[in-house]
């Protein structure tokens, strides 16, 4: 989701940045625009005094201006630390008995969670993503492709009592959430004569 967002709003910034900054380029090389451009001639400015003056006075301005900004400054803050989060948890601490414990990798995890869920009758695929914190909360995320004549009732049981317990059992965790996503096949239908 996270690298949906991220490509929609470059996409935008970038599409705006282009289509203004080539607009000014092209009024500044003196190529001919639209009569309701603001802007008409290589010498002019894009505020000129007037402009820069007419809300000084106003005493809603100043106010409006820098809670856009701060907006604008949250919103960038926010967008930039959410790049920094990690979506994927990368180990899980394993109580091994001994107090120390042992770690063990989201990714191997995330394997053993998948082909386990990929054998089911009537799964075509499966992909599984662990997420959350290593210590306390981690979470499971499973996908999976499932084909025409599965029943989705019996394969969510059969996940939840079988990849998902062991999965939960193996690592010494009190439970595991879990989020499992099924959809289906595309194929064609099936004449009955």
């Amino acid at each position: 989701m996270r690298s949906t967002v991220n490509r929609v709003l470059l996409a935008l910034a970038g599409l705006v940045l282009v289509v203004v900054g080539g607009a000014v380029l092209a009024t500044g090389l003196g190529a001919s625009v639209p009569a309701w451009w603001p802007w008409d001639g290589g010498h002019d400015v894009l505020l000129s005094v007037a402009d820069r003056h007419r809300w000084r006075d106003e005493g809603w301005w100043w106010p409006t201006v820098i809670a856009v900004l701060a907006v604008l400054v949250v919103l960038a803050l926010w967008w930039f630390f959410a790049q920094l989060r990690r979506g994927r948890l990368t180990e899980v601490l394993v109580d091994s008995g001994d107090g120390e414990g042992a770690q063990l990798r989201g990714r191997a995890l995330e394997g053993v969670l998948a082909a386990e869920a990929g054998e089911l009758d009537g799964v075509a695929r499966a992909q599984a993503m662990l997420t959350g914190r290593r210590r306390t909360e981690p979470r499971a995320r499973l996908r999976l492709l499932m084909e025409p004549h599965a029943a989705p009732l019996g394969t969510l049981n059969a996940v939840a009592d079988g990849a998902l317990a062991h999965a939960r059992v193996s690592a010494g965790l009190d439970e595991l959430p879990a989020e499992v996503r099924l959809k289906a096949v595309k194929h064609r239908a099936e004449r009955v004569s």
